[in-house]
């Protein structure tokens, strides 16, 4: 299960950027949003989020009064500051923020936030092990079902999505994010904005420069990108 996120910024745009960037990251989902402080907080209340990003310089209520009141509630949820103000850091974290992210957003440091937040213990539940199911691929005639631990990665190219895995290729119309989800109880990991690999396939990391690496896999001749924005957490998830 994702995390049920809510977004709550004056500002349109930003309120665009922070959930298109956001969709690179399936542990959280976007259910709502609100231009206002007021408003936040009345759909805080009916829809009981696990996570808000908020902005702090708003037009009535700002996002510092907003983040005390939701002390008060029975299931208060994390709290993300997302402001172009540096000033309010230290009010921010007396409040338990798990971050403060500044505008304008970057892809990295977003991806330490969902991190942080995963550490901090702000989960949603997970089943026990794997899922017992197979991972359905459409062919002309038939479906076929994939065993998941045979599949070694995924990639988008153009509006099509493909699964190598270790019987063939096949293509899909499934977005890259979706198969992620419904992967997440395996051990696929995010290395490239367009790929998806099985960490049990891993055979090498090969670098070729300081921002250019590729993955060699088992049983498999094609190596896949590894973008600098993944490398360390890769590493992490790989090594002892």
């Amino acid at each position: 299960m994702e995390l049920r996120t809510i977004i709550i910024d004056d500002e349109p745009f930003s309120r665009q950027e922070l959930q298109h960037l956001l969709e690179e990251h399936p542990e959280l989902k976007v259910i709502g949003e609100a231009n206002s402080a007021e408003k936040g907080l009345e759909l805080i209340l009916r829809e009981e989020p696990d996570v808000v990003f908020l902005d702090i310089e708003m037009t009535g209520m700002n996002g510092i009064e907003l983040a005390e009141t939701l002390h008060k509630i029975k299931k208060p949820p994390a709290v993300i500051f997302a402001t172009a103000y540096p000033d309010y850091a230290v009010k921010a974290f007396r409040l338990d923020a798990v971050d403060y992210l500044l505008k304008p957003f970057d892809e990295e440091q977003l991806a330490q936030t969902v991190k942080r937040l995963l550490q901090k213990g702000h989960t949603a539940k997970k089943p026990s092990g794997p899922g017992l199911g197979k991972l359905a691929v459409q062919t002309e005639d038939r479906i076929l079902y994939l065993d998941p631990k045979n599949v070694l990665y995924i990639y988008r190219e153009g509006r099509d999505t493909y699964i190598v895995a270790e019987q063939g290729t096949y293509s899909s119309k499934a977005a890259l994010k979706d198969l992620e989800s419904k992967l997440k109880d395996y051990s696929f990991f995010r290395v490239h904005k367009g790929y998806l690999v099985n960490i049990e396939k891993v055979e090498e990391l090969v670098t070729w420069s300081a921002s250019v690496f590729q993955l060699k896999l088992k049983n498999s001749k094609d190596h896949v990108p590894v973008s600098r924005n993944y490398i360390k957490e890769l590493r992490e998830s790989l090594e002892l």
